[in-house]
């Protein structure tokens, strides 16, 4: 079955229930780490996830009803500019009419209901989906999974970063960031106007990294005179970034 296929089977209704509810909270919460490895995803040469992809809730009201109808929708080719979450939708609406597959759809983040990341067939996030998974019994959990293709592991103990369990320190600091250290420092050295440089939108180098949470990077900026107090066009600093995110060791670094 394609992956096209598969995201098309998680098109639903949800009836609001405790569970869901706090899915979509810890999807809210650990979205940061989804962002942070879509972050290093777009420096790597060899492409490491095989999916990539967030859920948004879509909602019409049509004549007659009293509430909207509400589908829960997958959608790839994120972009994330600290508040707000935008891509494509690779679903096709079962009921709704505003919106198509291929439309290009913004979702602020306290709105979002889910995130998966899939690399090296295994998966992480996936909030909602574990929410399903629990209430199914062990052969439909097994064909639920053999459809997709994708190790979902265990749904009581749902991963948000790479060798999480092997590695627990990747929840503190992405190993790539780690890594590339000396050579994101030699790059500044050798083009120091890039350091407080603006983009579009007003952010500087040290916004961006703040919203991806990379720690040493950070603090290479800093080193090197980047100014903490720069505001975007939206009139927020880097720190007002990483708090907004809960970004524990950026917030150190920036204050």
């Amino acid at each position: 079955m394609s992956t096209s296929e598969n995201k098309e089977q998680e098109v639903f209704f949800v009836k609001e229930n405790d569970k869901m509810s706090v899915a979509y909270k810890k999807a809210q919460e650990t979205f940061k780490f989804f962002w942070r490895e879509l972050y290093w995803e777009q420096r790597r040469i060899v492409p490491a996830h095989s999916l990539a992809i967030v859920k948004f809730p879509f909602e019409q009201m049509f004549e007659g009803d009293e509430k909207p109808t509400i589908e829960y929708m997958w959608v790839n080719d994120i972009y994330f500019d600290g508040e707000t979450v935008t891509g494509v939708l690779v679903n096709k609406p079962i009921q709704l009419t505003n919106v198509s597959e291929g439309d290009v759809v913004s979702c602020d983040l306290h709105k979002i209901s889910d995130w998966m990341l899939a690399i090296s067939g295994k998966t992480y996030g996936g909030y909602t989906i574990h929410a399903l998974r629990s209430d199914m019994s062990e052969e439909a959990r097994a064909q639920h999974d053999s459809s997709w293709g994708l190790d979902f592991g265990d749904y009581n103990n749902i991963l948000n970063v790479y060798k999480q369990q092997e590695n627990p320190e990747n929840l503190i600091e992405h190993p790539m960031c780690v890594n590339m250290g000396d050579k994101f420092l030699e790059f500044f050295k050798e083009n120091p106007d890039q350091v407080t440089a603006l983009d579009e939108e007003g952010f500087t180098v040290l916004h961006r990294q703040a919203i991806a949470g990379n720690k040493r990077t950070i603090e290479i900026l800093l080193s090197l005179g980047a100014d903490k107090e720069a505001k975007n066009n939206k009139g927020k600093t880097a720190l007002e970034y990483a708090k907004a995110l809960n970004w524990e060791y950026a917030i150190s670094a920036l204050e």
